[in-house]
Parts: structure tokens; sequence; C-alpha cells
């Protein structure tokens, strides 16, 4: 965060020097001002995907005369012209199915920490709620346009570019819904 310039003192005024005016547009516009940001997503996803594959193959293979070394052959090799006859077969199916749906309704404040020089500016946005010995995470950074800003400071999710949004948490029940971590390198190990 950049430092703060102390505001001189100004004899007989009524404004102090660098404060925002009493018509000035109230939105954030510079490093360190606050914005609101509105998350609200309901997202819904459905896919379906089958696959079936079949193939067949057959090879054979004679030499008629062997080189003339046929008498050299074992005998269980009777006929030359038969040395070699492969076949083979493959049959593969597979079908997956994904369904999601995700609703997520939040309002947090984040701060502006960077002006890029077409005047958007960097938002980052970070709020923790603790209960009991549960612990929740949400951040959010992105890119806003001033343009995008409503007039009560807010500005909405699908509005922000780069946008990264992240809620989850730690805590005695988030450890219990974690397959630990033996588990975990036993998947990985065992081929079964």
């Amino acid at each position: 965060m950049p430092t703060r310039e102390p505001t001189p003192n100004e004899v007989n005024a009524l404004w102090r020097s660098g404060s925002r005016a009493f018509f000035k547009d109230q939105r954030a516009a510079q490093v360190g001002d606050l914005v609101t940001i509105l998350v609200a997503m309901n997202d819904t996803a459905n896919m379906k995907n089958a696959t079936i594959t079949n193939r067949t193959s057959a090879e054979t293979g004679s030499l008629a005369q062997f080189f003339g070394l046929q008498t050299r052959l074992p005998p269980s090799i009777s006929d030359p012209s038969k040395i070699l006859n492969v076949g083979s077969t493959n049959n593969n199916g597979g079908s997956g199915q994904i369904q999601r749906n995700d609703t997520v309704m939040i309002r947090l404040a984040g701060v502006v920490t960077q002006v890029l020089p077409n005047s958007n500016l960097v938002v980052t946005a970070r709020q923790e709620f603790r209960v009991n010995h549960e612990l929740r995470e949400l951040q959010v950074t992105g890119v806003i346009r001033p343009q995008d800003i409503a007039s009560d400071n807010t500005v909405h999710h699908d509005r922000m570019a780069e946008a990264r949004i992240a809620y989850g948490g730690r805590g005695e029940l988030t450890e219990v819904n974690h397959t630990r971590w033996g588990q975990q390198l036993m998947d990985i190990l065992l081929p079964f």
C-alpha cells in the first residue's frame, strides 16, 4: 500500500485539501479505495459422453521355401507356409456423465490495489469467517472498469476481467470430509 500523504492545514478554509468534495462521485477511483463486490453465481453444467470402439485384425505370414532350410525346422512346424498366423480382437466401451449445480451469493468489500495505465482498477477482496473450529475463506481478485462501478460503489463479479474467486475452508468438519493421506497414498500405489 502507498504511504499516506500528510494534508497541510490551510488557514480560514472550509474544506481540507485532498478530501472528497461534497458533489464529487464517491465511487472507487484510486489505490486504497474500497469497492463492494457482489458475487452471485448460479452455475449449472450437464455433460454426457459415450464411446464404443471395435477393432479386428488378422496377420498371416509364410515362407514357402524358408531359405532352403526346411529340413532343419523343428517337427512342430511341418508346413513353412504357415509360420506366422496372428489374429486379434479388441472391444472397448466407456461412458461418463457430469452433473453440477453451484450457487454462491456473497457480498464483500475489496480494496483497489493498482490503477492500470488505461484507468482500469485491480481489486482484491478477502473475508474469513470463523465459527467454533471451522474457518471459511473467500477470496476475489480481478480487474474492473471504473464505468462498471454502480452509483452505490458496487460491482458485479461478471463485470470483472481475470476474475479469481476461491471459496473454501479448513477446520474439523473439512478434515472429516477429506480422505486421509494414508488412504490417498494407497489409492496411488495400488493398481487395482
